[in-house]
């Protein structure tokens, strides 16, 4: 194998490319020279830069002769690791030949064996370990059991256990089933933070302060730094200690394990490996898994909430025994999760079949799990704004330019008046000094740590502070439907029965009387994931409320004794008080096929007690269950009622049943659902009120104001999904509605796209007329040029997906004004988020954290409602229990964006004043005192970083968004202009004060007299080179021109709360304000001398004084009247023509010179389609299509487009 590059975990969030190297031992000789020769600054150098370190000791090999692998992540911040290739020989005890006890042909670990050594090599990445599969040549994860196994295979090779030889290899090679974060050792995250570079930086300035004589400065700043890494230390200290916590929470449990020769055995879950067949039982305590797990005898429930934030139980059903070679995952569909059990969560129930016990095979262990991934996610959590990240060290990269042009400018002044050569080097690091300020870093962590707490208040968690800067560049918000936008718990409506050809009269829940005895009430009854759980009903809402409907009740599992001697465990349903009279004494339910999104429904298998046969219940999507029902049993005018109910707003589920002969069938797990869910008997249909939350209109409302976009993403009905959308505002009045039906290609006929509008008359909101008919783009179509300017587009999730397999090139023109998206199912849901982030939207995601769970990872970022503070489901978890939470996000994110934007403009030309100062002082070969720095940076700098980001967010979203590039126009034109006035005020001082008739350099004590002094005593006394007119001129200039610009930059409306509300801020300003005229006017020798500055003429004052004031007005005037002026910069764009580069706003502008769209009324044929994968693929242009007659032509022929 010569391979020297390739792709580790290529498509996953952890895609590594992954390159091989051998060590040579003369290089790495060289090396260690290099260590010693610059005092160890080369290994800090190889601690920052991994690469650097492997290719000064390494040379490219080939991945079979390795011994360094380096790693480079794929996302945008390309970061490299070094590890080391690990040998390892698996043996068991006694055994000589280890590689001779490996039964399992073609697993992973025999492809990873090198015969006849009988080692192993791997490496381990980011707490995971992939091995060397010397047959295919690659590095392959290990601790997991290979996928490509079939349902057949997990049942026949690995159902019976693995035997003790088999288990002991398999955990030499995949490790313990642990997922442990240890806690670091302090002194080890004090050595990683003092080796950060700003931290190394830091030490350089101090050093070269401390050369200067600086001292009192060197030993605040180093107070300073001290305490910050002290803090930062603790913090992470901390964190590591409750990772620690939560990682080892159930990490050791003793579980029942089977194995190969039937012997049951307790063992330690840390020793399991994958092929192991645990046990499930239920025990007095609570039962948490250790593993993830493959369901493959009787069944069970769980509790999730540790991954969804949703506490609702779910049941599980084992994998089916299906003789095929296609892997259990894709023959299973995007439903495999209701056969696996994930670590972390809790069994509740068991339930086994017959005399079997319930079993489980261990599919991943440690940080392979669902749990080890939430844990990595937080250990090894994406850089987020990678665009800021790196435009901030572009313009740090132009400050440090800056700071050396200053260096430059110091060694030839000081050449030019005779300086010595130390004093020359001397006084150019200390200008480089400048370069970085000392407290940029700390606050703009501080800013984001305010909004965190201001976040947390609220109720809102977030695990990630950077991810809170991106909530204020949100433009789309998808929202799921149920429990987001409309209550969690369904008022049952009524009963609409059929009895075959049509629909009998509906029966109203709101009415005192009972359901009459049926099989639609035995399916109400009986249909359903319900579980007892601490003598309390749980599970899903709606289950919850059709079977309260009933009232019948509930009892726990129990036993049921057979012929054979078995025992069966089911749920029993029994007429309760309020039920009437019922002429049955119950329901046992034996078996049930849980409801899943993907699969719109849920059948169970039951026997009414008192019947010899069984009984299947099916309840779901009306258009579902009509699938599996005898169409004479279906009444012809379904779909009126269907469109009568959820143009209402209601929510309609079918029901269906049929009996199941109990003679010369297999037992009742063994039967296969595709076999028992045909030739159903429609029953009817069940009609449940869907409310919306009484702030879903306001907050909608609110979104739309400010020009955010609103999008549903639900599983439910279309025309429910509209009319939520129609009451909530979404959709308003006024607008068109155009529903999108797409058709699969069938025969000659290919794929087709129906646009069908909607035409509402405002009177009567019900009365709804449908107009479709058929023709051909090119043969002289008309638009209707009366259209309305608004129109949405409403679509379902099988069209949606019909859409982007053949007509991919109009999923973009759809997402512009795409509203309503219903019937998706998860993996829709993310497809959906994805395509609009490919159009460069800035996308919000806010669902449940269930069905959710893939869309809101998805999303720029997503908010889960749910109870959990942290959840593996979402970003975000909110405790508020509807979407107001969603525009306090918002909020919260503009302003979080605007204090750090500001912060990072008032430190850059912060570093700029300083420059300046320096540039005219020395050029007078003076400087500022050791005290005049501590009150510039401890009285003025600090103050400000620590209380500017106080400011809450606005109380109402402002029309538009802040900026966020921090290269922008505004931005980079802010600073230099504000650099532009620093430069005219010091200038100005500078060159008035050239002018003043009492200037001298050498007296500077004869401008004015001090109180209590004769003249013999001030002349008699020497100066230092702090004590001269320019450097107490400028030091009070900078001081109030620090003042100024921290004061303009203190943005508040529209993002923020107004200045005023930031009390701690504006009483700072004032002291500092006060100090500062304090120091210009008084006239107290204590001062001169403490501050080592000199005595001038009050008139000089008065001039210091009109010149910052003239300043401040023009910087407030500037920043405010130009920098912060939208209408103004409306206003240059106009005229410069500029347009925004987004994807979305170039189609929307290509889309207006498009007299053709939208389509209105008529279908659409592909002549040719391509099912597409990747955005960047050719697709091919879809042409109209007529279907062919007798007298038509051969088909139009495709265009390609890129």
């Amino acid at each position: 194998m010569t391979a020297k590059y390739a792709l580790l975990n290529q498509g996953e969030d952890n895609e590594m490319e992954v390159f091989g190297y051998k060590t040579v031992r003369w290089q790495q000789v060289l090396c260690i020279i290099g260590y010693i020769f610059s005092l160890g600054f080369l290994r800090v150098l190889f601690y920052w830069k991994p690469q650097l370190d492997v290719w000064c000791q390494c040379i490219p090999c080939s991945f079979s002769q390795a011994d360094v692998i380096l790693l480079r992540t794929t996302d945008d911040h390309r970061e490299f690791s070094k590890k080391k290739v690990i040998e390892i020989s698996p043996r068991t005890q006694g055994s000589k030949s280890d590689h001779q006890t490996i039964t399992k042909k073609n697993s992973i670990i025999d492809k990873s064996l090198m015969k006849p050594m009988g080692k192993i090599r791997y490496i381990e990445a980011q707490k995971i370990r992939y091995v060397w599969n010397t047959v295919e040549g690659k590095f392959q994860k290990i601790g997991i059991l290979e996928e490509d196994l079939s349902c057949s295979d997990i049942h026949s090779k690995f159902g019976s256990g693995l035997t003790a030889e088999e288990q002991e290899i398999r955990q030499q090679v995949c490790g313990l089933n642990s997922i442990e974060v240890e806690i670091k050792p302090i002194w080890i995250i004090l050595i990683k933070e003092i080796f950060n570079p700003f931290y190394v930086f830091q030490v350089y300035s101090l050093s070269i302060w401390m050369w200067c004589a600086y001292v009192e400065y060197s030993c605040v700043i180093l107070a300073m730094s001290i305490l910050s890494i002290i803090a930062t230390v603790y913090n992470l200290r901390v964190q590591s200690v409750k990772l620690h916590k939560m990682s080892i929470s159930y990490n050791s449990i003793m579980v029942t394990v089977l194995r190969k020769n039937g012997e049951l055995k307790e063992v330690e879950s840390q020793t399991l490996v994958p092929g192991d067949v645990i046990i499930l039982y239920i025990s007095e305590n609570k039962h948490f898994l250790p593993c993830d797990a493959i369901l493959i005898n009787g069944a069970c429930t769980v509790n999730e909430g540790m991954l969804t934030g949703e506490s609702t139980p779910v049941s599980k059903v084992p994998l089916p025994r299906i003789e095929s070679s296609m892997p259990w995952k894709m023959q299973c569909g995007e439903d495999y999760k209701r056969h696996v059990l994930f670590c972390g969560t809790e069994v509740i129930q068991i339930k086994a079949y017959g005399q079997d016990l319930v079993k489980a095979v261990v599919i991943q262990t440690g940080f392979n799990t669902t749990k080890g991934d939430l844990v990595r996610a937080i250990l090894y959590n994406k850089p987020m704004n990678v665009k800021l990240h790196r435009e901030a060290m572009r313009f740090l990269l132009v400050l440090v330019f800056i700071s050396l042009l200053g260096v430059a400018y110091s060694a030839a002044v000081f050449k030019k008046n005779g300086a010595s050569v130390h004093e020359i080097v001397m006084m150019s690091l200390l200008i480089l000094t400048l370069a970085v300020n000392a407290t940029l870093p700390a606050s703009l962590t501080l800013g984001l740590l305010y909004g965190q707490t201001r976040l947390k208040k609220l109720g809102i968690f977030c695990i990630s502070p950077q991810r809170i800067i991106l909530a204020g560049q949100l433009n789309l918000v998808c929202f799921d439907k149920t429990g987001t936008l409309t209550e969690d718990s369904l008022d049952l409506h009524g009963v609409l029965p059929s009895n075959g050809t049509s629909f009998q009269d509906i029966h109203l829940f709101s009415s005192a009387k009972t359901m009459p005895w049926s099989p639609l009430l035995g399916a109400m009854a009986s249909c359903h994931s319900l579980i007892m759980e601490d003598g309390k009903m749980q599970g899903d809402p709606l289950d919850l409320k059709m079977f309260e409907g009933t009232g019948w009740e509930f009892e726990s599992h129990a036993a049921q004794g057979t012929k054979d001697g078995e025992s069966n465990s089911y749920t029993m349903v029994k007429p309760g008080p309020s039920a009437g009279e019922v002429p049955v004494e119950g329901i046992a339910v034996l078996h049930q096929l849980p409801f899943s999104s993907s699969l719109q429904r849920m059948s169970v298998i039951t026997q009414i007690l008192g019947e010899r046969d069984f009984t299947v219940f099916m309840k779901g999507a009306p258009e579902m269950v009509i699938r599996f029902c005898k169409p004479e049993t279906v009444p012809h005018n379904i779909s009126k009622k269907l469109d009568y109910y959820t143009t209402q707003g209601f929510r309609v589920i079918g029901l269906a049943y049929r009996l199941l002969q109990k003679e010369g069938i297999p037992a009742i797990e063994d039967l296969k659902w595709d076999i028992i869910e045909t030739d159903l008997i429609f029953l009817g249909l069940l009609i449940l009120e869907n409310r919306l939350k009484p702030e879903t209109i306001t907050v909608l409302q609110e979104l739309s104001t400010a020009k955010i976009r609103n999008v549903m993403v639900t599983g439910d009905n279309l025309q429910t999904a509209l009319n939520i959308g129609k009451h909530c505002g979404m959709i308003p009045k006024s607008s068109k509605i155009i529903i999108i039906e797409a058709s699969e290609p069938q025969n000659d006929v290919p794929a087709s796209i129906t646009w069908k509008t909607i035409t509402e008359n405002q009177e009567n909101e019900h009365k709804e007329t449908f107009q479709s008919f058929h023709t051909v783009i090119n043969a002289g179509w008309k638009p209707n040029t009366s259209q309305p300017e608004e129109f949405h587009f409403a679509i379902d999730g099988k069209s949606f997906q019909i859409l982007r397999q053949h007509f991919y090139n109009i999923v973009p023109k759809v997402l512009l004004n795409g509203t309503i998206f219903a019937r998706m199912t998860p993996k829709l849901k993310s497809s959906l988020v994805e395509e609009f982030r490919k159009l460069e939207y800035h996308v919000g995601m806010c669902g449940d954290g269930a069905n959710d769970c893939g869309a809101l990872k998805m999303a720029n970022v997503g908010v889960s409602l749910s109870e959990l503070e942290a959840s593996v489901a979402s970003p975000f978890t909110s405790k508020i229990p509807n979407i107001q939470c969603v525009p306090m996000l918002i909020k919260e994110g503009r302003n979080t964006l605007v204090s750090s934007f500001s912060m990072f403009k008032f430190l850059s030309v912060l570093t700029t004043v300083g420059l300046l100062s320096m540039v005219f002082l020395f050029w007078k070969q003076t400087f500022l005192s050791n005290a005049q720095y501590l009150m510039q940076d401890c009285a003025i700098v600090i103050p400000v970083c620590l209380t500017a980001s106080l400011n809450g967010p606005a109380p109402k979203l402002a029309p538009h968004r802040p900026p966020g590039q921090l290269l922008s126009p505004s931005l980079l034109l802010s600073v230099f202009l504000h650099f532009l006035l620093s430069l005219g005020l010091q200038t100005t001082a500078y060159v008035l004060l050239q002018a003043q008739p009492w200037y001298n350099e050498s007296d500077v004590f004869s401008a004015c007299l001090p109180l209590n002094h004769s003249t013999e005593n001030i002349t008699a006394r020497v100066p230092t080179i702090t004590e001269t007119y320019l450097a107490t001129t400028t030091w009070i200039v900078t001081g109030m021109n620090i003042i100024t610009i921290e004061f303009v930059f203190a943005k508040g409306s529209p993002f923020r709360q107004r200045l005023h509300t930031n009390y701690l801020f504006i009483i700072i300003i004032i002291l500092q304000v006060a100090i500062f005229l304090f120091f210009l006017f008084a006239g107290f020798e204590q001062i001169y001398t403490t501050f080592e500055v000199v005595c001038i003429p009050f008139y000089w004052r008065v001039y210091i004084l009109v010149m910052v004031l003239v300043h401040f007005v023009l910087s407030y005037a500037i920043e405010e009247g130009i920098l912060e002026n939208r209408k103004l910069w409306l206003l240059i764009k106009k005229l410069c023509n500029y347009q925004s580069k987004s994807q979305y706003r170039k189609l929307q502008r290509g889309l207006k010179m498009d007299t053709e769209w939208p389509p209105q009324n008529r279908t659409d044929y592909a002549i040719k389609s391509a099912s597409v994968v990747d955005s960047k693929i050719l697709v091919f242009k879809n042409a109209s299509y007529q279907p062919p007659t007798e007298n038509s032509g051969e088909f139009l022929g495709p265009q390609k487009i890129m």
